[in-house]
This record gives C-alpha cells, structure tokens and sequence, in this order.
C-alpha cells in the first residue's frame, strides 16, 4: 500500500481567481481543480489518498513526512508556486510526481525538480505508473498516446474536496476544441475532436453535487458546444434532472462565439440553467482576428456585438476574454477594446496581453520570428515582443484599459445597462418551473434575500474603503428601487464583490515597484 498526496498549489492573483472577493463570499476560493479528484478517482482501493488544495487549506511540510509518492499539478499562473513546493520536496528527498497543463507544454521548466513527469492527460498513464511503481521499475516520462475515452472516465473523489470552502463547485462535460486559435493550449493538450462524457456519467456527477449541497457549479469545458449536436442530447439529460429536483443548480460555462448561431442550443443551455458564458472575444479588429485564426468569430449572422447580446437575450450573461498585442493592433486599439466591451453590455471583461504558450503556432511562430522574450520575469507581463507598438506601450495601454474597465461608475454602467435596462433574467427555466407553485418560488426568494443580505452586510463590514463601499451602496440601492427581484439583487450584490477584486487588481497592476502582472 502507497501513501499519495496530491497537491494544487495556491494561484497568483489574477482575473479567475476572484481573490479578494472571496472574503466577502465567506469563501477561501473560487472553485476546485477538476483534475485531482479525477486522479484519485484512478487509485487503486489498496492506496491511501489525500488531496491538499493550497488555495483552501495551508501546505504544512513536515505533515507530507510519511508520504510515499506526493504529486504536483498546475497551470501557468501557478508556476511560481509550483517551483517552491517542488524544490522544498526535493531538499526533503521526497518521491515527486508532475502533472498538468504547464508541465504539459513547457517539461524543461521542471529540469531536475521532479522524479516523474506526466504529459498531457493522464486517465491511462497515471494507473500504469501506480502498477509499475509497485513494481519497482517506473518510467521517468509518461505521455498519453491515444486521447481519454470520455466515456470511461470515473466520478471524481468529491468526498476528498473540502467542496464546502469553495464558491461554486466544478464538473466537466467534454474535452477539446474544433477551432484552430493561434495561441491556445488547449488543442495542443485535448486535441481538436470534442469527447463528451455519456448522460448518466454526467447527471451521477450531478447527484453527487446535489448532495454535498452546492447549488452554483462551473462546467469547466473550455468549448461547451464545440460539438452542438452531442452537447444536445447532454443538455437534455441535464434538463430533465433539472426538473425532477426542482432546479437545484446554477451553471457557468465557457464557449465560442458561434453559440450565437444555434438557437437551439441557446434554448437548451438557458432550459439548463446556465446563467453566464465566457466568450472568447478577442478583438474588435477583425484583422486581428484573422491573423490568430480565430475565423469563428467572423462568420455570417450579425456582428460580434450583435451575437453577444443575442446570447444575453436568450438569458445568459457573457463574461468575455479580449486580447491586446496582437500583430495587427495600434495604439488605438485600447479605445476600440473599451468602446466594445461597453457596447456590448459585458459587466466583466478578462483583458490580458497576447502570450506564447510552448508548444503552440503563435510560439513557433515568435521563436522563428526572433520576438521571444523567455526570461522567467519579464518586467512586461508577457513574453511577446509587439510589432506596432512598443513593449512600454503595450504594458501601459494594458493597465490603462483595465482602469478605464473597472472605474466603478464604468463597471457599474454597464452592469445597470445589462440588468437594469435591457432586464437580463438568468434563471428562466426555474421561473417557469415554479410557475404555479408559489411556496417553491417562495422558500427560493427567501433564500436568495438571506443571501444578499449576509453578502452586503460582509461587504459593509469588511470593506476597507470606505468611499468605495458608499458607492456600492448608493448604486445597489439605486437598482434595488427599479428591480426588486431577490435572485437578480443577488447578482448585483456578488458583482459588488467582483468589482472589489478587479478594483484591487488593477491597484496591483499599477504598482509600478512590481512588474506587471498577465491576467491569465
């Protein structure tokens, strides 16, 4: 019998981390990582398994003492701490595996920091590594050579997640994405062919949030509809375990654009109960768009802005992911981004600075173009040397767009523009569920004032900014007199929380003594 610990080490700050707020929230952080509760899904009953997630729970050394094998995961925005808990194990001379995206597309990074190394995913390689450990003559290097049967894979160890510490819970419905974006890993990890898990994998995983009480998940598919006829039949199943439990659930997702094309789809995803999206976006300019072959933001059926409110009007917010630094962007793209965004009534942008990820063709292309910065840290928040503008310029048209974003009045502009005059409502499919039980709708209200309630007496409470908190307060209770629906004040309270954050982020980015900070 092996004693495994498997690690997640504790993000940087950044746009998903939702760090500031999540005092507010009660919370220690935003969700769990999908990936370990998987892994330990995969250990044989024989093991002993523990997960230690550093964003909830502190790392103690000295308690990993009996450990057998202690495994690391992480994406880029954790590197940083990666490398401190790997070299600490290795001066303890502790066996240290590593998985996950980062080791994924940049292995020579954790030259001499790790016993093994586990490439791309790992559902068939991380069961052979156990059996050959046990015998005694494992590999150094493990990759996966046929991609993860969806099918196949086991319900995650939610009973070894602390799942009631987190703001939402995490479930996955696919993996990989059709399109061909320049600068994303995620083909390059999950390949271009979407795999989905069948109906009843997916509605036991359901269940088993049901029961630990979490009522907001994230579906972490970085493509929800990247195969719209399997998603389909999937959101079906979803929806008919919706109805039989009362609607238990709130889900947010990510997909592409094209969503906006499928009307169908839009209506299963709302009958669902998915409120918000993450669109990636990019850019406004359509050369950009070109240039990083992001061609599914540039088919027929309207503009880019016309289809993010479409998908607004259908009932879902769109929280969207832009980018700067592309080749064909000036100094005037910075203008273009803002004018976008408050266009098309996004209350919450993840604006970040174009980045070469290894193993990608926007690095290949960079590396041969001579326009890699690889040092470690970079003063510039990103290791892409622009073309018509200056790296100074980048940085500071960057830090410049996210204050002009995140400006409370601005911020809550568009937020007012969203709910308030275009009246977004997210929860369609539950109003129409209660319809005609009035004590269901009833006991969920009450719920949801309890909720702002707690959340803008925290805010109140904890707030250190005092000029700031008189701002939310005036706006809220400026909505509060022209919508006074409990489950939409309850959003407007949460976005308070969001703003929080972003405000305190862009603080950071402006810190001149540091250097700038990606938001990932």
């Amino acid at each position: 019998m092996a004693s495994i610990v498997l690690i997640n080490p504790k993000f940087d700050v950044s746009f998903w981390g939702l760090e500031h707020a999540m005092p507010l929230l009660g919370k220690k952080s935003v969700m769990p990582v999908a990936a370990l509760p998987l892994l330990a899904a995969l250990v044989p009953d024989r093991h002993q398994i523990t997960i230690i997630d550093e964003n909830v729970e502190a790392l103690d050394f000295d308690k990993l003492a009996g450990a057998d094998i202690i495994g690391v995961t992480g994406m880029i925005v954790q590197r940083r701490r990666i490398r401190e808990i790997l070299v600490e194990l290795r001066r303890r001379r502790h066996f240290t595996v590593v998985g996950g995206p980062w080791v994924s597309v940049n292995e020579r990074w954790f030259d001499g920091l790790a016993d093994v190394l586990f490439i791309g995913e790992a559902e068939e390689t991380w069961p052979r590594f156990l059996e050959e450990w046990e015998q005694g003559n494992h590999a150094e290097r493990y990759e996966q050579t046929e991609k993860t049967d969806m099918a196949s894979v086991p319900p995650p160890r939610l009973d070894l997640m602390k799942t009631g510490r987190y703001a939402f819970g995490s479930i996955q419905f696919s993996r990989g994405c059709p399109f061909t974006c320049e600068f994303c890993d995620i083909i390059v990890i999950f390949g271009r062919r979407p795999r989905l898990k069948t109906g009843p994998q997916i509605l036991a995983e359901l269940e088993a949030l049901r029961t630990r009480n979490i009522t907001q998940v994230f579906i972490v598919d970085d493509n929800l509809v990247g195969n719209k006829k399997a998603m389909k039949e999937v959101l079906r199943h979803v929806i008919d375990w919706q109805k039989a439990h009362d609607y238990p659930l709130m889900f947010a997702t990510e997909a592409s654009i094209d969503l906006a094309d499928d009307e169908e789809t839009m209506q299963l995803m709302v009958e669902a109960n998915i409120g918000a999206v993450f669109v990636g976006v990019e850019s406004p300019n359509e050369e950009s768009l070109k240039e990083t072959k992001k061609m599914q933001n540039l088919r027929r059926g309207g503009t880019m802005i016309e289809k993010l409110h479409r998908i607004q009007d259908r009932g879902m917010e769109v929280w969207a992911g832009m980018i700067l630094g592309f080749d064909h962007d000036t100094d005037g793209i910075f203008e273009a981004q803002r004018r976008f965004i408050e266009e098309a009534r996004v209350p919450t942008a993840m604006i970040g600075m174009l980045s070469a990820i290894p193993k990608t063709p926007l690095y290949e292309r960079m590396k041969l173009a001579g326009r890699l910065d690889e040092r470690e840290n970079t003063s510039f928040g990103t290791n892409v040397l622009p073309v018509n503008m200056t790296r100074e310029a980048l940085s500071d048209g960057f830090i410049g767009l996210m204050a002009s974003l995140y400006d409370p009045a601005a911020y809550f502009d568009r937020l007012d523009a969203l709910y308030g005059d275009a009246r977004l409502e997210i929860d369609r499919a539950w109003r129409s569920h209660v319809c005609g039980r009035p004590w269901l709708r009833l006991r969920r209200q009450m719920r949801y004032w309890l909720e702002t309630a707690v959340l803008i007496s925290r805010i109140a409470a904890q707030l250190p900014d005092r000029k700031l908190w008189g701002f939310y307060r005036r706006r809220f209770w400026m909505f509060l007199r022209s919508r006074p629906e409990p489950q939409v004040l309850r959003i407007y309270a949460l976005k308070c929380a969001i703003h929080w954050h972003m405000h305190k982020f862009v603080q950071q980015l402006k810190d001149r003594a540091r250097p700038v900070v990606n938001t990932y």
